[in-house]
This record gives C-alpha cells, sequence and structure tokens, in this order.
C-alpha cells in the first residue's frame, strides 16, 4: 500500500488535493473581498517607501563566486579521483592558491 502513495503521480494527485483544500481554507480566513484600492493593491515594503530609482545589481560578484565554486568542486573531484602522490600535492597546493586568488582579487 506504501509503495503505490510514493509513486510519483499518486504523490502528486495527493498534493495537489492537499493544496487545493489548504488554498481554500486560507480564503476563509482571509475574509470578505471588498473594492480595491491602492494601498491594497501596493507591494508590502514593511512601512518604509519604496525607492524610485530600481537597483541594478552587477554580476561581477556573481561570476566571481561562481569561478570559485566551479574550481573548488572540480579540484575536490580532480583529487579524490587521484592518489597520494607528489603531484596530487601540487595540484592541491595549486588549487589552494588559485582559491585564495579569488578570495582576495
Amino acid at each position: 500500500m506504501e509503495d503505490i502513495l510514493l509513486a510519483p503521480p499518486i504523490a502528486f494527485c495527493i498534493y495537489l488535493v492537499l493544496v487545493g483544500v489548504l488554498s481554500g481554507f486560507g480564503r476563509l480566513l482571509a475574509g470578505p473581498a471588498e473594492a480595491p484600492s491602492e494601498i491594497k493593491m501596493s507591494t508590502y515594503a514593511s512601512g518604509e517607501e519604496a525607492p524610485v530609482r530600481p537597483a541594478v545589481p552587477g554580476y561581477r560578484q556573481f561570476f566571481a563566486i561562481a569561478l570559485f565554486f566551479a574550481v573548488l568542486h572540480l579540484g575536490v573531484l580532480m583529487l579524490g579521483s587521484s592518489d597520494l602522490s607528489a603531484v596530487a600535492a601540487a595540484f592541491l597546493v595549486g588549487l589552494i592558491l588559485a582559491l585564495l586568488a579569488l578570495i582576495l582579487g
């Protein structure tokens, strides 16, 4: 019986029914809908005014972090598939230096 309940299509249907029930219960708790107003339709910003100028995030920090994790994961994968030798030790030192350069630079 539990194998049938854990089958992906059956579990999806069970979750879909559960979400529908919880959503309906949440609508009952929300109370009656009134006429829409500008205050009700605005985004909640914890009582602060939203900035007029939109933020433009840069990708410089993202690429540095992405490169850090790529070097770290590939380096550890290479070290994990090698044996204990002088070449692996040299690779480890190079990996540490590359990660330090990415952190500091």
